[in-house]
């Protein structure tokens, strides 16, 4: 038998020789599962070593590695000194060990916890390991939120770069000081914004002399600041100089819990509430004084209710530049309303730009609206029930295995909550782990029971809309023949739309629209 040895510790140990080394820990892990190996008479076939990764991490290099060779059919065990070394997600526990090992023809054996998937009587016990190494993530997630929490509260730095303007204290930890360079040009921002240039005209100054963004300037200065390439940009925005005008870091005020993470398992991030923020006054030396923080608050506001007039046009946020892909602005002349690409505006070598009359671009819609409608009307009426039938039929078939998968996971959860009573009339169990892991799997139970239940209604109304042939026609007849362009359309039949630059010789703006159906 072919041996997979795979070992992961998660904190960094302080007794390396140099970084190129496994720590003690790993050694120690290695040379028990390499001896256990020995006495099974195993041939190891590999040793996979992750170290400093956590168990959450599905992005370890010889984690990924190793399942990699699993499903190449390189060896046939899979040895660990416990479960929770191979992973700590109850998920990856049902997808891996009880789920493509087995077809893999793949052992799982953990020679501390005693989980091994060749003992079929200990299927129950891996599925506990798995909840009590989740519930383990789950509440070292908790308490790490507590206390970044509470330092957050008390008025430390938390995070892994200075704003811009600001660097870390190297004398004192959670504390900023300024960096003079950056925030001669944050007092510029500020300056300039207060005797009336506009945010444009201060992104394009900043461009045309050479001013690095607060991106480009922490990748000069060797910090190791990631942004995904989509996003990467050395150019200064309006959006960039809005977030820096908004910012009270620059009056000696901490504004930090603006997002928080999705879920213990990612490290997305989600917007928090601005009444959830947590803000502490006067924690660092400010780079703008009040009195002009005060007047450029001011400027920004009047001109918000100046340009906002209490209305949105029909088309807000749904234009978009065919060239580098940024939300087209609205901009005023004479009297007229004009779209433009502001990116084109900051940085001209970077995008050719995109400009449109509103009415122009409300005409062009309005006239492919009406065609598409008459289109539709048109269109043979069986073959656009087939196409219909078609795509409610997978959506049906899909949503049938999402709720033949959660019947399976109920059927577990109750078969482990009657194995768990079991257990504790047998004296196997105390009453105190008892109670609380029931108390887990019937949480469980519940929220999958819900689970089960959604799938039943979203079948039941694809099903009903089958019947009664689909709402497409229904949609766009709403608005045939319409004469004006309003919010409500927009909404409900576009999903956006791009413009590109006028041809010289048809003097045309192409225009492309994305319809929601």
């Amino acid at each position: 038998m072919r041996a997979a040895i795979y070992c992961r510790l998660s904190e960094e140990d302080r007794n390396k020789v140099n970084s190129a080394d496994d720590s003690n820990s790993i050694q120690n892990q290695k040379s028990m599962l390499v001896q256990y190996a020995r006495t099974q008479e195993w041939t190891i076939y590999d040793i996979y070593s992750d170290d400093d990764y956590t168990g959450a991490d599905r992005n370890r290099p010889q984690f990924k590695r190793l399942l990699a060779d699993a499903e190449g059919r390189k060896f046939d065990i899979i040895l660990c000194k416990t479960q929770s070394r191979f992973t700590r997600e109850l998920e990856l526990v049902e997808k891996y060990i009880h789920g493509l090992f087995p077809l893999w023809g793949i052992r799982f054996v953990s020679i501390v916890d005693n989980a091994d998937t060749a003992n079929k009587g200990n299927k129950k016990s891996r599925q506990i390991n798995g909840l009590v190494n989740e519930w383990y993530l789950e509440d070292l997630s908790e308490n790490i939120r507590s206390v970044l929490t509470s330092r957050r509260q008390n008025g430390y730095h938390i995070g892994s770069f200075a704003p811009y303007g600001y660097q870390k204290d190297p004398e004192q930890k959670g504390h900023l000081i300024i960096d003079e360079e950056a925030a001669s040009v944050v007092r510029e921002i500020f300056t300039k914004f207060a005797q009336g240039c506009g945010k444009t005209a201060i992104a394009r100054s900043l461009n045309d002399r050479g001013i690095p963004n607060p991106t480009e300037y922490k990748r000069r200065h060797g910090l190791r600041y990631r942004v995904s390439q989509a996003r990467y940009s050395t150019y200064w925005k309006y959006r960039t100089i809005c977030d820096i005008l908004s910012n009270e870091v620059y009056i000696g005020n901490l504004v930090q819990g603006k997002y928080e993470s999705a879920s213990y398992k990612t490290k997305q991030l989600r917007p928090r509430r601005k009444d959830s923020w947590i803000i502490v006054p006067n924690t660092h030396e400010p780079i703008i004084d009040r009195a002009l923080w005060n007047r450029v608050q001011g400027v920004s506001k009047s001109l918000a209710k100046a340009r906002s007039n209490g209305q949105v046009h029909p088309l807000a946020r749904k234009v978009r530049c065919a060239h580098c892909g940024y939300v087209l602005k609205t901009h005023q002349r004479q009297g007229r309303y004009y779209l433009q690409c502001t990116h084109h505006m900051i940085a001209r070598d970077a995008c050719p730009g995109a400009f449109i009359p509103l009415k122009e671009l409300e005409q062009i819609i309005l006239a492919q609206l009406n065609k598409l409608t008459q289109e539709l009307l048109d269109r043979d009426a069986v073959a656009a029930h087939i196409d219909f039938a078609d795509s409610i039929d997978a959506q049906i078939r899909r949503t049938e295995a999402e709720r033949l998968a959660y019947a399976r996971k109920l059927e577990e959860f109750t078969n482990a909550c009657r194995q768990l009573y079991l257990d504790r009339v047998k004296g196997i169990l105390p009453e105190e782990e008892y109670k609380a892991l029931s108390e887990d799997f019937l949480s469980e139970k519940k929220h999958c029971e819900k689970l089960l239940i959604g799938c039943t209604q979203t079948i039941d109304s694809l099903k009903q809309r089958k019947q009664l042939g689909g709402n497409r026609l229904e949609l766009v007849d709403h608005y045939i023949d319409s004469e004006q362009l309003t919010r409500e359309m927009v909404l409900a039949l576009i999903d956006y739309v791009t413009v590109s630059r006028r041809n010289k010789d048809t003097k045309q703006v192409p225009v492309e629209i994305h319809w929601n159906f």
